[in-house]
């Protein structure tokens, strides 16, 4: 409940501090999961301190419990490892500060730790983060390569020395940081961060050796695997060795066996490329020589051809075959034309025959009356009428007697 305050009527800090003390103690017993960060048992104390950790959001909380609590599972807790603690909240009101009074400590086993594993993975599944058509393509060439990985470890030396004994010229932007232990997912999620921001940075490679089960853990955090989702730059995982498989081999845009196959999956092999090169060289080279062979086969054999060697043949050819049809289109010409004026000549000499002048000319007259009429029957004509008579020679008048 709040309580109400004015500057005129303020509470002492004492009672500030009493009052945090109720409402915590209605808090209750709870379970709380963390690993511990420091651990004290000091000879001949009851009590046991230690500091409870959360990696995923670099929170602490103390925590004591009594020596025969502790005892319990000392041979299998020390710093470092992942526990499940019991406790109540406690708070010291002479010095304003939170602690845990542990009743029961657990140990959480590889078991435990690994079915937790595989239900946050189903999780961040159905979310879509390691969807295969989320990630991103490597580049062919990376010019800067950023590299997240333990200070002077085995890990960044097989990367380093790999990368650049296969492409000389790469460059890297390194990141030290823990790679096990309560300060690993933060440093590496800054790390992510900070090399995803640079523009330069084509890839990022997370590299980190072998380790057990819990050394491995800061890769499977949520929070890791989250980051590297909402990243723009391809991130590259190469986690331990082969059989190892934390979360963030599925999110990631590559999986990498190890640092090694890191380092060959994003340089290429210059030795590779300028063979590559070469082979594609050669080909090419015998692609053109192929098809200039084939062009040089077709030319020769056009340049063999009678039309090309002797192009003046066709025509002379030609030319013998118009002079012979013209010569022969002329006698048929002349042929028709002589028939022609054969026909017309006996024609003429018919139509002479038969004509009125050829008649008269062998002492016929034609008799015609005024009008012009020719006359063709003796009834046509009266006594004493004036005819025109009509010879080859001329005309002249004729009277009818009777």
């Amino acid at each position: 409940m709040a309580v109400n305050t004015t500057p005129e009527a303020p509470l002492p800090v004492g009672e500030v501090s009493r009052l945090i003390g109720g409402w915590i103690d209605r808090l209750g017993a709870v379970w709380v999961e963390g690993q511990i960060t420091q651990l004290s048992r000091r000879p001949g104390a009851g009590v046991v301190f230690l500091t409870l950790r959360d990696p995923s959001y670099d929170i602490s909380v103390s925590v004591t419990c009594y020596r025969q609590v502790f005892d319990a599972v000392a041979d299998v807790v020390s710093e470092g490892a992942r526990v499940v603690v019991l406790a109540k909240p406690e708070w010291y009101a002479p010095r304003g500060q939170l602690s845990l009074r542990a009743a029961e400590i657990r140990p959480v086993g590889v078991g435990e730790l690994l079915a937790r594993l595989e239900q946050l993975k189903k999780a961040l599944a159905r979310e879509g983060l390691f969807a295969p058509e989320r990630k991103k393509p490597l580049p062919f060439l990376p010019q800067l390569v950023g590299l997240v990985c333990g200070r002077a470890s085995a890990a960044e030396r097989d990367v380093l020395e790999n990368a650049r004994h296969r492409w000389p010229a790469v460059r890297f932007e390194v990141r030290n940081v823990a790679v096990q232990g309560v300060h690993a997912v933060p440093q590496v999620v800054q790390a992510v961060k900070e090399l995803d921001a640079i523009d330069d940075v084509d890839v990022i490679i997370v590299a980190r050796g072998g380790g057990s089960v819990e050394d491995l853990l800061p890769f499977s955090d949520e929070q890791l695997i989250r980051t590297v989702a909402q990243c723009r730059t391809p991130v590259v995982s190469a986690i331990g060795h082969e059989p190892d498989n934390p979360l963030l081999d599925h999110v990631a845009d590559l999986r990498a066996s190890t640092p090694t196959d890191a380092a060959k999956k994003v340089v290429p092999d210059v030795g590779e490329e300028y063979e590559r090169v070469r082979l594609l060289r050669d080909r090419a080279r015998r692609c053109v020589a192929a098809l200039v062979d084939r062009e040089e086969r077709g030319l020769a054999h056009a340049l063999a051809r009678p039309s090309i060697q002797d192009p003046h043949r066709m025509i002379e050819v030609r030319a013998d075959q118009v002079a012979d049809l013209l010569d022969r289109a002329r006698r048929c010409l002349r042929h028709q034309l002589d028939r022609a004026e054969s026909e017309l000549s006996h024609t003429h000499a018919r139509v002479v025959a038969l004509s009125p002048a050829a008649t008269l000319k062998r002492g016929y007259a034609v008799l015609q009356k005024a009008d012009g009429h020719a006359v063709r029957d003796p009834g046509e004509v009266t006594a004493g009428e004036t005819l025109r008579a009509r010879v080859s020679e001329g005309e002249f008048s004729v009277r009818v007697d009777t």
